[in-house]
């Protein structure tokens, strides 16, 4: 799929469509106004014989408009303009891609990055078209003996903007568009790929290959020997029901100073949850191969800031396992020694996300990072208070949350704080170890953040829970959703935005002579 942008009026646009907004009831945005005048009122007949309300979601394709180059023209309803917000532009931008796709357009000249957005400039609009339109034409069809084809799909649409002194902005956004979705995409087809395929080995093998793309991104990898020497027994805890070795992905993206504090991500890897001895519910088990999303999210952000080639020092760490039940599994009760020399006592062998997630933030020490930020498919509970929208957020650091609930605004792809007050850690207490692995039904997401909050101490922390948000359970649309690698690289956008200001120059000194 090709995207560029560029300036120009609608009519003089030789192409196969040209895409145009109007509002509802019947209101011509101001390009769809245009192509009106030259067709001397084409549009405007149509809409007065009620073939177009404007409501979002409807889509009328006109063939051979006079006055126009264009093969077509498609008028794309937009609902009303004061009403025009962030959600509804990307579903206009949806219903529009989908419309191109499926009657063979094979290239567009799209205008409706020149609506009007509250809040929002021409670079948040061309930015977010382009993931749209990624998202939109996503499928996943590896696995398939038989791809359904569409004939004539669209492979190629430039977004215009209303001015040429925007189109620098425009062609960055585009760049930083493009560059994110391609990361997202790598998530989503980790994500989806099956628990017999995407084993901890094979998502090692994706972090290497990964990383032969791109100069500055280096990937190590600890085997099951290394982490038993080195006293992962937390993790290990996990993976003693599989017969899949576990491994401790290290990816390390070196484009910043050479002494500044890394960035580092730790993203959870279960490639296939069970619940080991404490076993889940057959029904919708076979969801539970979406367990490595926060680990395929680390992946795809490193992809996205490599391939933007952002001046950052930024460390991924993907702790990887298969939790099933055997003989030789992990049971409740038993209590095991962390990396951090912490204890353990394990109640629910189901709760096995926080353990090696406490091992790898504690090996993130070494890095004596800036700040670090986990992402796991972690609680149920956050599924119930939050739902499939925003990700769940918690942190020993204000600034950070700042930082990403604003990247979460900016990127489309939200979080919402939740409460790490300390009343929450009595839950947690054990009568046998230093911790407990579990808390309770009540605020179950809150304390399993305050779990990791004990690995934590020593620097700047924050934890994405991302278990309604990695992927989606309606059937229809099942599939992993490629969240938060939007979230996560419009944070390091950022970050890069503050490294490359320039410093004020130095304050002229005026001495004066006697």
């Amino acid at each position: 799929m090709e995207f560029n942008t560029k300036s120009g009026h609608p009519e003089k646009q030789r192409t196969a469509c040209v895409v145009v907004g109007v509002y509802e009831p019947r209101r011509l945005s101001e390009v769809a106004r245009r192509i009106d005048e030259v067709s001397q009122g084409h549009l405007s007949s149509i809409l007065r014989r009620g073939d177009l309300e404007g409501k979002p979601g409807q889509t009328l394709l006109l063939h051979n408009v006079p006055g126009t180059l264009a093969d077509r023209v498609l008028l794309v309803g937009c609902g009303r303009e004061r009403e025009l917000g962030d959600n509804q532009y990307r579903k206009v931008m949806a219903q529009a891609i989908r419309t191109l796709h499926e009657t063979g357009s094979m290239e567009a000249v799209c205008y409706l990055t020149e609506l009007n957005v509250r809040g929002r400039d021409t670079a948040w609009r061309v930015r977010q078209a382009i993931e749209t339109a990624h998202s939109t034409l996503y499928v996943f069809d590896q696995l398939k003996s038989k791809k359904e084809n569409t004939r004539r799909p669209l492979r190629k649409i430039v977004f215009s903007v209303a001015s040429r002194r925007e189109l620098g902005l425009a062609e960055q956004a585009s760049r930083e568009a493009q560059k994110i979705a391609e990361g997202a995409r790598l998530a989503k087809d980790l994500g989806n790929m099956p628990g017999n395929i995407c084993t901890p080995s094979y998502l090692a093998d994706q972090a290497k290959t990964l990383c032969g793309l791109h100069e500055k991104l280096t990937c190590k990898v600890l085997t099951e020997t290394q982490l038993e020497k080195q006293g992962f027994g937390a993790l290990l805890a996990v993976s003693k029901g599989s017969e899949q070795p576990p491994r401790l992905i290290i990816l390390e993206y070196r484009n910043g100073k050479k002494n500044d504090a890394p960035i580092v991500f730790v993203g959870k890897g279960v490639t296939f949850d069970s619940g080991g001895i404490s076993i889940k519910p057959s029904k919708n088990m076979d969801e539970m191969k979406f367990d490595m999303c926060g680990g395929a999210a680390v992946l795809g952000t490193m992809s996205a800031a490599a391939e933007l080639q952002l001046p950052l020092n930024v460390v991924g760490l993907i702790p990887a396992v298969e939790n099933l039940p055997s003989g030789g599994a992990t049971k409740p009760g038993d209590i095991v020694t962390s990396l951090s020399g912490q204890t353990i006592e394990i109640l629910n062998t189901d709760a096995e996300g926080r353990l090696i997630l406490c091992d790898a933030l504690t090996y993130a020490e070494n890095y004596k990072p800036e700040v670090v930020i986990d992402i796991a498919t972690l609680t149920g509970g956050c599924v119930v208070a939050l739902g499939k929208h925003a990700h769940g957020l918690l942190s020993n650091h204000n600034p950070l949350t700042n930082d990403l609930l604003n990247a979460g605004k900016d990127s489309g792809d939200r979080a919402w704080e939740l409460p790490l007050w300390d009343d929450y850690q009595e839950q947690i207490k054990s009568s046998f170890a230093d911790v407990a692995n579990v808390g309770g039904r009540e605020g179950s997401a809150i304390t399993a953040a305050c779990f990791l909050s004990r690995f934590t101490k020593k620097y700047h922390w924050a934890h994405l829970d991302i278990a309604g948000t990695a992927y989606l359970f309606d059937k229809k649309e099942k599939g992993a959703t490629g969240r938060p690698v939007p979230l996560l690289t419009q944070y390091l956008i950022d970050r890069s935005n503050e490294v490359t200001v320039a410093p004020p120059p130095p304050p002229v000194v005026v001495v004066d002579e006697e």
